[in-house]
Order: structure tokens, then C-alpha cells, then sequence
């Protein structure tokens, strides 16, 4: 009797089997932030930042981006809306490379070239139109421009579509426009969690 109450039957086998497989995996190691490194890397950051460059750079940006986007229209004879968010992108990243900036001052600069980068693309897009109507040349159109008259062409070209398109410009234009760290930087922040 006594061998019976100390035999195992195959029927606990798969109970302990299942239990083992039940546990937990035991926990990774905890990371904290090294904020003396952090602010140091910030610091680094900001010592390089350039805010002229970023709106020399991001200005250029905009002015090509309007100048292509109008092309792209002259060529296809189609006004492609999203040609907007590629001059967010572009004038986001020229502001981010070459102001390398942290500050809000840097996405402002990157949203605003951005609108400005939009609305000359559709103002140089409105022109080659003329141009093409009235058989004259495009820089001809344009030097009939002054300011009343470009708000004016505007406002009478201007489609509910056009919001969209310049929302999202200058989305991407502010949020490209910071300077971000780099894999190895955001690594070389993290150690692990002291224990108190």
C-alpha cells in the first residue's frame, strides 16, 4: 500500500509540465535615463544651432519646391495637391540640417516657409496658365504682378482642397524642422535602473 500512495501517475505529469510553461519569463533589466548625459547631448545641440542658416536654407527650399511643383502642374496639366506636403518635407528637412535646432523657433520658421513655399507654387501655377491663354511669356505674366493682384488670383483659384494641402504642409514643415538624436546618442542616455 504504501508503494501505491508513492507512485506518481502520468496524470500529474502534464499538470507540473503545464505550470513550468505557466511561469513568467523572468523581468529584463529596467533603463532609466541618465539625465546629466541627456542634457549634455542638449546642450551640444543648441551650442550648434543656427536659426539664419535654417531660414536661408529652408527659404531655398520653398522657393525650388514652388518652382517644381509649378513645373509638374505646366507639364501634366494637373495641379497635384500633394506636391504641398513634399514642400513641408523639404523645407522641414533643409531646416533641420542646416539650422540643427531644438528650439520652437525652428518649427515656426519650418511651417511658415512651408505656406509661403505652397502659395507660390500655386501663384507661379496660376501664371504659366495665363501665359499659355494669352500666348505671352510667364516672366512677362509675372511682371504684371504686384500684390493686390496676386491676392486677387489667389482668392479666385483658391478650392477647399487648398486648406488640406496647406494644413499639411505646414504640419510636416514644423515637425521636420527640429534637429532629432541620433540611435547612438539615444543609447548612450540609457543605463540601468539603480536599485535604492
Amino acid at each position: 500500500m504504501e508503494q501505491n500512495q508513492n507512485f506518481q501517475s502520468p496524470q500529474n505529469e502534464p499538470q507540473s509540465q503545464t505550470a513550468v510553461a505557466e511561469m513568467p519569463a523572468p523581468p529584463e533589466t529596467a533603463m532609466e535615463i541618465d539625465q546629466v548625459r541627456l542634457d549634455m547631448i542638449l546642450q551640444k545641440y543648441k551650442n550648434e544651432q543656427n536659426l539664419t542658416s535654417g531660414i536661408i536654407t529652408g527659404l531655398l527650399a520653398a522657393l525650388i519646391g514652388a518652382f517644381v511643383w509649378s513645373l509638374i502642374t505646366y507639364f501634366t496639366s494637373y495641379q497635384i495637391g500633394w506636391m504641398a506636403v513634399g514642400i513641408g518635407f523639404l523645407v522641414g528637412y533643409c531646416v533641420r540640417t542646416f539650422g540643427k535646432g531644438l528650439d520652437q523657433s525652428f518649427g515656426i520658421t519650418g511651417a511658415v516657409l512651408s505656406l509661403f513655399g505652397c502659395i507660390i507654387g500655386n501663384l507661379l501655377t496660376v501664371c504659366i496658365v495665363i501665359a499659355e491663354q494669352e500666348s505671352a511669356g510667364v516672366m512677362e505674366v509675372i511682371s504684371y504682378l504686384n500684390f493686390g493682384i496676386a491676392v486677387e488670383l489667389l482668392i479666385e483659384t483658391f478650392s477647399f482642397m487648398d486648406i488640406l494641402f496647406y494644413g499639411l504642409a505646414v504640419y510636416y514643415g514644423y515637425k521636420w524642422s527640429f534637429v532629432k538624436m541620433t540611435d547612438e546618442e539615444l543609447q548612450s542616455v540609457m543605463r540601468p535602473l539603480s536599485k535604492a
